[in-house]
């Protein structure tokens, strides 16, 4: 496994300014010999892109850029869950199948954001022990930077560094479940959701929003006690919240259960989800026991299939679309912040205006509309001119 918080083994002679592309790499003159070298397989390359990506460092944005036009080849899995469910043990062994069959992964672990640095509070853990050594397993934990949903968009950037690498198959492992983990469907392909056995507590949770961001759940540990309750609450709700839909299931197909070593049933329709008579994706409930390997390759199939699915109905295109208007909104919001922080500061801050509303002289609004005058009279000349 490579450890992408510190990247392949050190060259004190490289830097960013004067790598090099090695043999096979783009020619184009224009590309930054880091980017060059990522595209050419190098690890440390790649490590060190995602630390620029991560620390938002000068330039980073040309990296991205260059990085798309090589990016849209790798499935992007999410792995969430309530804290307690396994989803670092299942990450592990989700990432030694993989390799077992020949695949190359990438993880992404998105860990809480330390109050004092903005770093991962728990970037330094021992997390995929099945793959130390692997070069072709690249870890890296990541900060989730305060974002309510436990993703920030250095996440989507490190992921689109993984894809153009060249990872078959990239892995995102987020903090927990709340009703703002819904993020990760911005990011992946397929969302698998883990649920522990216990008192029905987790399933109720799922009610407030993580039900519908599943593709997939995954009752982990399956070996204690509450397993087939989790299951049963699991379809009820999924029953439930079919019913209260008007459809036949959530995403389409029959309900499906699996159980750690056993064989999977229900089959995926090959018709897009648009067709007559055709029922969407509906999201199957596989049973593993991670420490132990268990229900490992009845999940891969099942994601398999949903993968299929994606690509098969033309899901798999609307989703980019979707992820990619998210990502532009996204950058728009951040951007347009930067800017008007900027044009506070050059007008000397907002301490005259907010004394000015203290003395009830004007109001929030008034000052807001204020600053945002020039703003919107430079935007609305340029539209004029185009």
């Amino acid at each position: 496994m490579t450890n992408g918080d510190e990247g392949a083994p050190a060259d004190s002679d490289a830097s960013d300014s004067d790598s090099a592309p090695g043999p096979g790499a783009d020619p184009d003159p224009d590309l930054d010999p880091l980017i060059a070298d990522l595209l050419d397989g190098e690890h440390r390359a790649l490590a060190r892109t995602i630390t620029k990506i991560e620390n938002r460092s000068a330039g980073y944005r040309e990296l991205v850029s260059q990085l798309h036009a090589h990016t849209g080849d790798a499935d992007v899995i999410g792995i969430t869950g309530s804290p307690g469910a396994g989803k670092s043990t299942l990450v592990d062994k989700l990432a030694a199948t993989y390799r077992e069959a020949g695949l190359t992964v990438g993880v992404i672990a998105i860990d809480p954001a330390s109050p004092f640095t903005g770093g991962a509070v728990l970037g330094d853990r021992i997390r995929m022990a099945s793959n130390v050594g692997d070069m072709d397993v690249f870890f890296r934990s990541m900060s989730a930077r305060g974002t309510l949903g436990g993703l920030s968009t250095a996440t989507t950037d490190a992921v689109k560094a993984l894809d153009a690498f060249g990872k078959d198959k990239v892995i995102v492992e987020t903090v927990g479940a709340g009703q703002n983990e819904v993020d990760i469907v911005r990011t992946a392909d397929t969302v698998v959701v883990l649920v522990p056995p216990g008192s029905g507590d987790d399933v109720q949770m799922l009610k407030a929003g993580i039900l519908e961001i599943a593709d997939l759940f995954v009752v982990n540990k399956a070996d204690l006690d509450g397993a087939d309750r989790t299951v049963s609450e699991l379809r009820e709700m999924l029953q439930l919240r079919d019913g209260e839909a008007g459809t036949g299931g959530h995403h389409g197909f029959e309900e499906t259960t699996v159980d750690a070593g056993s064989e999977r049933t229900g089959e995926s329709s090959d018709t897009p989800p648009d067709a007559p008579g055709v029922e969407p994706w509906d999201p199957p409930i596989v049973e593993t026991v991670a420490n132990r390997g268990e229900g490992i390759d009845d999940l891969i199939a099942a994601m398999d299939d949903h993968r299929a699915y994606l690509v098969e109905s033309g899901q798999l295109e609307s989703k980019a679309r979707t992820r990619y208007a998210e990502e532009i909104r996204t950058l728009l919001r951040e951007d347009t912040r930067e800017l008007l922080a900027e044009e506070i500061d050059a007008r000397g801050g907002l301490d005259e205006h907010v004394d000015a509303v203290l003395r009830r002289e004007t109001d929030p609004y008034a000052v807001a509309e204020a600053v945002l005058e020039p703003l919107a009279d430079c935007v609305a000349e340029r539209r004029e001119r185009d």
